[in-house]
């Protein structure tokens, strides 16, 4: 399939089916440049959707599966943004500490506005929000569903 911006498109095939995000980095040009670095090294594939809360998010991108870890590369400085958190929003998870994003992310379910301006938004699933809503959920997720394979499309 052709997209508009190959370099800036991830291709992302889970578990449940494909999921198609479009990366924003006029947004998030450093979070964008990560996301891209670590897909492109395979580092995402699978590594499992360890934090599934319905209604809210799908979190995947610790290595430990767990939610306790990240890429072996620094964390990254917030780039908090004005785009809405709202269902398909691309975001970083991190600490209590803005500047601790590395390599995990979540894909909102539904809107969370509550979260704007404090995440680093850095794309939107542009097809596949089925798939994602198919997605295990829980906190830990029991035999959680996995990232099989993640890339650039360009």
């Amino acid at each position: 399939m052709a997209y508009d911006d190959p370099q800036n498109t991830i291709l992302m095939e889970t578990t449940k089916g494909p999921v198609v995000i479009k990366l924003r980095p006029d947004l998030a040009p450093n979070h964008v440049a990560r996301i891209k670095e670590l897909a492109s090294e395979g580092f995402y594939d699978g590594i499992v959707f360890h934090r599934v809360i319905d209604g809210f998010m799908a979190q995947v991108g610790c290595p430990h599966g767990i939610g306790t870890g990240g890429s072996d590369k620094p964390d990254l400085k917030a780039e908090f943004n004005a785009e809405p958190h709202v269902r398909g929003t691309c975001s970083m998870a991190r600490s209590q500490m803005p500047d601790s994003a590395n390599s995990q992310f979540f894909i909102c379910l539904d809107n969370a506005g509550f979260l704007d301006r404090q995440y680093t938004a850095w794309g939107h699933v542009i097809e596949g929000m089925d798939n994602v809503d198919l997605i295990k959920k829980g906190e830990p997720v029991r035999d959680p569903d996995s990232i099989v394979s993640m890339k650039v499309a360009g």
